[in-house]
């Protein structure tokens, strides 16, 4: 399957109409099999087991899963809001996503309807004894989905939404994404070092940032070529109409660029799938909107700060060996770690500069990572490091607080 229809299956796969439809289609195809079951079943059974009475079962099913699937959906969409209040609105796309909410949703949605059609199909005669057999088996079923999803549901709504849970899940959608540039630095292509080859560049026909690139339709479009392509904006970048998103050296006619636009996914808000450092950004923002007056939650930011460390000590684990190249005619600039650690803790380090324990902790963090053994984080842990001790030096009143962050920046 091609990337870029894989990753389109994907993202549809997230929305929350998606999934609920299917259950839906699902719940109804299931109070409809029960009419082409019904001959293989003994007509005799439907008294033995006491079938008569699936219409008021089917109609108390409608009635509280009608009620249920309310209270969930504003109780999804209230934290939605206290999430992007409390946190970042960024976060909030992670909720809609949850595949446990989106499955409960769906699940109070797909009974509804297969109690609804069962109705119908009752008071019409269409199932006859044999069918009121299969029908009253499969509301059983049904109901234990729904006593299961219920619980799981239950438990969801415990901490859906609030500021560790939210936390938690961007760390997790961040380390994933390191994890997979960790994987393979340059996507899958190989690694671009120096300037960029400018026979051809293409620009795109969209404002916005990328979000997604099929480097396998661009090593197709390369070998057709007979060169190579050069990537120049990577997931996350804001681009527009005029800036190169990448260059080729080798002549290309108006349908080859217009090829290589179209596997460069262009929307109006960054995605965390190829974008490790949207993650990062989004924990900094939630560490700096605890640091703001309005909330002010030293503890938050501290707990962000240990999340940042486990998603950036990924790219400082050992490799047992070189990345595999899949797409050797694309060439690919890597993360920069100055850009990631600026991302990281630039924020924080302005929005916490007046409290000394959110200093104290941000020295310690950055001293943690500068010894991890990756070569290029010891210099941009130092550079912020300094940054951070300067921010403070304009902030602390007290000379003995200055002091005692100088003392912990000197252990660079």
């Amino acid at each position: 399957m091609p990337t870029q229809l894989r990753w389109l299956i994907t993202e549809l796969a997230r929305r929350l109409w998606v999934r609920a439809s299917l259950f839906a289609v699902a719940g109804i195809l299931t109070a409809i099999a029960a009419i082409a079951l019904a001959p293989l079943i003994p007509a005799d059974w439907s008294g033995k087991i006491g079938a008569a009475s699936i219409g008021n079962v089917l109609q108390i099913l409608a009635s509280s899963m009608l009620a249920v699937t309310t209270f969930s959906l504003a109780t999804m969409v209230a934290a939605y809001a206290t999430a992007s209040s409390a946190t970042t609105p960024r976060v909030a796309e992670l909720l809609i996503q949850d595949s446990s909410a989106q499955n409960a949703l769906a699940t109070f949605v797909g009974s509804f309807l297969f109690s609804l059609v069962g109705i119908i199909a009752l008071n019409a005669g269409v199932y006859g004894d044999s069918g009121r057999v299969v029908l009253f088996v499969g509301t059983i079923g049904v109901i234990a989905i729904i006593v299961i999803t219920l619980l799981r549901w239950i438990d969801l709504l415990a901490r859906f939404g609030r500021v560790g849970d939210a936390i938690d899940r961007v760390e997790a959608v961040a380390a994933h994404t390191m994890r997979a540039r960790w994987k393979h630095p340059c996507i899958g292509g190989r690694m671009r070092i120096g300037p960029a080859p400018a026979v051809a560049c293409v620009a795109s026909t969209k404002i916005g940032y990328v979000q997604h690139i099929d480097v396998a339709a661009l090593e197709r479009i390369a070998r057709l070529g007979g060169g190579e392509i050069h990537v120049e904006a990577l997931p996350g970048d804001f681009v527009d109409t005029v800036v190169p998103i990448a260059w080729l050296d080798f002549v290309a006619d108006a349908g080859t660029l217009q090829a290589v636009r179209e596997a460069f996914n262009v929307a109006a808000r960054r995605s965390f799938d190829q974008d490790p450092r949207f993650g990062i950004m989004v924990l900094s923002e939630i560490a700096s909107k605890a640091l703001s007056p309005a909330v002010n939650d030293p503890g938050t930011a501290i707990a962000t700060l240990a999340s940042l460390v486990r998603v950036l000590a990924i790219l400082a684990e050992a490799r047992d060996e070189d990345s595999e190249i899949f797409y050797p005619h694309v060439f690919v600039p890597p993360l920069a770690v100055e850009d990631l650690f600026n991302d990281a803790f630039s924020p924080i380090s302005e929005s916490g500069a007046g409290t000394l324990a959110v200093g104290i902790r941000l020295q310690k963090t950055l001293l943690s990572l500068s010894r991890l053994g990756h070569p290029a984080f010891q210099a941009a842990a130092r550079q912020q490091s300094q940054r951070a001790l300067g921010r403070a030096r304009h902030t602390l009143p007290l000379a003995e607080d200055v002091a005692r962050l100088e003392r912990l920046a000197a252990r660079f």
